[in-house]
């Protein structure tokens, strides 16, 4: 489409329109009358050649074309926004600024010494981290990018996976002590067991995989803590109480330094991973793209490293690096 019919008033009562659902709202959010705001809809109908409201007694309804192109609209006046107000703040030579969502856990964990080291690399380059205790498959509208923990899934954004979690108990090391670990499943029955909350799925999803994948689908796994963050849940099995069923890439230091200790040689694919989600019309925006190729190239040479040194160890020591 050649930018220069793009009706941008029109979009502009669009976008408050979806927002209030509302023409007079809208119209007294833009300062306008109500009849510009509704005419101006009706213009970008027109030009679109599909309706995007339902006009109902009292109450507008967004149509699934609407739906499809608000959350856009709504990105693009607010990258439209920032960007004029960095002009303004720097005087015209603006920074880069890039929003980027992270999982608390791989926050904490592993994303201080990436992006201390990606700024370090382009400095020119300003990041806005938030975090956040879980993570679905779907971006805020205002994120640029983000790293989210989910199932290999379509939707309408780019998904470039990082690494597939292979998770493994996990205890601290006065379990082992004073309970018997010559049999897993009675080690398990005797411990209490450490969850982590995950979104549409029961707080056992993970413990009933392990379960049936040892043969023992009878335990009884649907009791114990649940916690927000696997970071929360293994804090608590390094005091001792409880397993935790977690992929020992997050925990690394513990584990080197004995805090945390790999019971069994178990290992549960659990069909989740680590996701690096952009929006499509991102992907012509320097700083995103820059961003995106930077993380799946540091995090390629990391696994690459990671198989290096795993071919070169023993059996069950990989969770000790």
């Amino acid at each position: 489409m050649d930018r220069k019919w793009l009706p941008l008033n029109a979009l502009r009562a669009f976008e408050a329109a979806g927002q209030h659902l509302s023409f007079t709202a809208a119209a007294n959010s833009l300062t306008v009358a109500q009849s510009a705001v509704s005419r101006h809809v009706i213009v970008l109908e027109n030009f679109l050649g599909v309706a995007l409201f339902e006009r109902r007694p009292q109450q507008l309804v967004l149509t699934e074309a609407g739906r499809h192109i608000l959350p856009v609209v709504s990105k693009s006046f607010d990258r439209i926004d920032q960007a004029l107000g960095e002009v303004i703040k720097e005087k015209g030579r603006p920074k880069r600024v890039l929003k980027v969502a992270l999982p608390t856990s791989f926050a904490y964990r592993l994303a201080i010494p990436i992006l201390r080291d990606f700024r370090a690399e382009h400095p020119g380059i300003s990041l806005e981290i938030v975090s956040k205790p879980t993570a679905g498959p779907e971006m805020d509208g205002d994120i640029d990018i983000a790293i989210v923990y989910t199932e290999p899934r379509v939707t309408d954004a780019i998904h470039d996976l990082l690494w597939m979690v292979r998770a493994t108990i996990l205890c601290g090391p006065k379990l082992l002590q004073t309970i018997d670990r010559s049999d897993p499943a009675k080690f398990i029955a005797a411990c209490d067991l450490l969850h982590v909350k995950l979104e549409d799925r029961p707080r056992h999803f993970f413990w009933e995989m392990l379960a049936r994948s040892i043969g023992r689908p009878d335990l009884a796994v649907d009791r114990g803590l649940v916690f927000d963050t696997s970071q929360l849940a293994a804090q608590y099995a390094i005091l001792g109480d409880g397993l935790v069923l977690a992929d020992p890439l997050l925990f690394a230091e513990e584990i080197k330094a004995g805090r945390l200790v790999r019971p069994f040689d178990i290992w549960l694919d659990e069909g989740y991973g680590y996701y690096l989600t952009t929006h499509p019309e991102d992907l012509s925006n320097e700083a995103v793209a820059l961003f995106r190729s930077w993380l799946i190239a540091r995090f390629s040479a990391d696994k690459a490293r990671e198989s290096e040194s795993a071919a070169t160890e023993a059996p069950g020591l990989r969770a000790a690096k």
